[in-house]
């Protein structure tokens, strides 16, 4: 999954100008000329993103598509410098709250919101956007139908957040109505609506990332009209409304989208988007990422939806100004543990056994498949490079990066499981079955044997590996998924809380293996209530040592994102925590 910030300190600054990208396509709105309108941007790739109502989007993919017609208060910009993309900018919120213009409460408990005018949804009439749209949207987050993999960010942040989703996971999963009665009669005190314009949020205590939390796509408005339908449902997934450049006009599930202009937008109403094509066709079901490659190259599709540019045309296209290798300093992919499998005797509840398969993995493979050291570096941390926290350790070192079976081999005796059958599915799309056949393998060297099963329904997070049902069922073992952070700069949170706070274990939850450790969940509330960033990194860094000390995923890499776009791309500029260009930037050459 992936994505970043608000005013930067010196420190996290120098941290964003290392990482600016490489590669050619450093194209821009301005490089390339006047934009041009009009005309149809086409994009192919694999699988359908797992949610599309913003409160339970998770995945890189539904946070580009979200982009062009979901609006949240704040938001980041698209740029080909990684710098550029990490300060915090006002999107629906008028402006930037600080002490000085009264807007952030002395305490730093309090942040009061002015919405900008001119944001409109979709409806018949057109209709503003609201301060209660907006608080819609938080309620929203802890729905028992689609609950937010995000929403430990906000009960632990926001005032009687925690109670307000207790009580809601009480109430009917298939019921839209008592859902929408839920929120209707019951709300949380750190967020209201002062009237129509204006919202207040009241913090448990002072958070220097707050402004991130109010950027990320979970926290988009959400229209009345939702209250009709079970969030994410299948009916919902018909129905979404507009506030951004675009609308979603025709939904096929797991076949495509058709998205075109929101009437209703206005461009002076958007800091962040602007709006070229007349439609945006994305079509799934394409598992090859060298066949999306050649369509690419030949003209008949311009950008590719979930497929990086395939490893073996890496070399060939440096230099061709559509190629491109943009940073999204991520933990990309990474080696997951279900702790709550019962398999084998339940082995991979017991650390012993995961520090053995710590050692099993041989990272230069894995370079090699997505497409060597240019757009990859090992990793051994839970905190990749470039975020707050890393700091640089490799407690199970192998030769050359490369594994070692014998050592493993001998610590799985040692544990008492010398033999292991571990269920390991697998995502089809890029490079992910190679990975996954080369970690098998590796792991047969270890003595462990692996059922590799290939998720062909574009479901591997939202119907495997995020139900805590099917973890606790064993009906799989290991798991290879991605982490792009939701934020970056001031980011502590948006890595080590979603995937290892043990308290927000349950669906949806990202924290997929189940672990919970009562010292890290301490670290992450001692981070939490650091008064600074950089106290906060101790935090982050301690807890990071204690997750690798209890093996609770294997580090695998630290990738950059390779991308290619079609010669009649114009305006491509980048936005890392989506993993692709902006599609409200681009337009199209004649």
């Amino acid at each position: 999954m992936a994505r970043e910030v608000i005013k930067v300190t010196a420190g996290l600054a120098g941290l964003a100008v290392g990482l600016t990208a490489c590669g050619g396509g450093e194209s821009a709105s301005g490089a390339d000329g006047p934009p041009r309108d009009g005309g149809t941007l086409r994009i192919v790739g694999s699988s359908d993103v797992e949610h599309l109502d913003t409160a339970s989007v998770a995945s890189v993919g539904a946070y580009g598509l979200s982009r062009t017609y979901a609006r949240t208060l704040f938001g980041t910009r698209a740029s080909n410098d990684f710098a550029e993309t990490v300060p915090v900018q006002a999107d629906v919120a008028a402006r930037i709250p600080t002490r000085e213009n009264g807007d952030i409460g002395k305490d730093g408990r309090t942040y009061t919101i002015r919405l900008r005018k001119g944001v409109q949804w979709n409806t018949s009439p057109v209709r503003p956007v609201t301060a209660h749209d907006f608080v819609r949207g938080f309620e929203r987050l802890c729905n028992p139908a689609a609950p937010s993999s995000g929403k430990g960010y906000y009960i632990s942040t926001l005032k009687g957040m925690d109670g307000f989703c207790r009580g809601f996971g009480d109430v009917d999963a298939k019921d839209a109505a008592a859902i929408a009665r839920y929120q209707r009669d019951h709300e949380a005190e750190g967020v209201r609506a002062k009237d129509d314009a204006t919202l207040v949020f009241r913090l448990r205590r002072p958070a220097s990332d707050f402004l991130n939390l109010l950027s990320l796509p979970f926290t988009a408005a959400a229209p009345q009209e939702y209250d009709r339908y079970v969030p994410d449902g299948p009916e919902f997934r018909q129905h979404t409304l507009s506030d951004g450049p675009y609308q979603i006009s025709e939904y096929k599930p797991g076949v495509s989208f058709l998205l075109t202009r929101n009437p209703a937008w206005r461009r002076e109403g958007d800091p962040l988007r602007e709006r070229h094509v007349d439609r945006i066709q994305i079509t799934f079901g394409q598992d090859s990422a060298e066949t999306v490659q050649q369509q690419l190259e030949q003209g008949t599709a311009d950008l590719a939806w979930d497929q990086p540019v395939p490893t073996a045309a890496v070399s060939r296209l440096r230099g061709d100004p559509r190629f491109a290798i943009r940073d999204t300093p991520s933990n990309t992919p990474y080696l997951v543990f279900n702790t709550r499998s019962p398999n084998n005797g339940g082995a991979l509840g017991r650390r012993e056994v995961r520090q053995a398969l710590e050692y099993a993995v041989d990272r230069s493979a894995l370079i090699k498949i997505v497409g060597g050291p240019s757009v990859a570096q090992p990793l051994h941390t839970v905190i990749p490079p470039g975020n707050i926290g890393y700091a640089a350790s490799n407690r199970y070192a192998t030769p050359g990066e490369s594994g070692d079976p014998a050592k493993c081999r001998e610590l799985l005796g040692k544990a008492g499981h010398a033999k292991l059958t571990l269920k390991f599915p697998y995502r089809t799309n890029s490079v992910h079955k190679l990975i996954a056949q080369s970690i098998g393998q590796n792991l047969a060297a270890c003595g462990v044997k692996t059922e590799l099963t290939p998720d062909t329904g574009g479901s591997f997070y939202s119907s495997t590996i995020a139900v805590p049902a099917k973890a606790r069922e064993g009906k799989w073992d290991i798991a290879a998924p991605g982490w792009t952070p939701d934020w970056y700069g001031n980011n502590g949170r948006s890595i080590i809380q979603p995937l290892f706070d043990g308290r927000t274990y349950g669906p949806n939850s990202t924290n997929y293996g189940g672990y919970d450790n009562i010292q890290v969940n301490g670290l992450i509330d001692g981070a939490l209530t650091a008064p600074d960033p950089s106290r906060a990194a101790g935090y982050w860094q301690a807890a990071d040592q204690k997750i690798m000390e209890d093996a609770a995923i294997v580090p695998l890499l630290d990738r950059a994102h390779t991308i290619f776009r079609s010669s009649r791309v114009r305006g491509a500029v980048f936005v890392p925590t989506a993993a692709g260009y902006d599609y409200t930037r681009l337009w199209l050459a004649d």
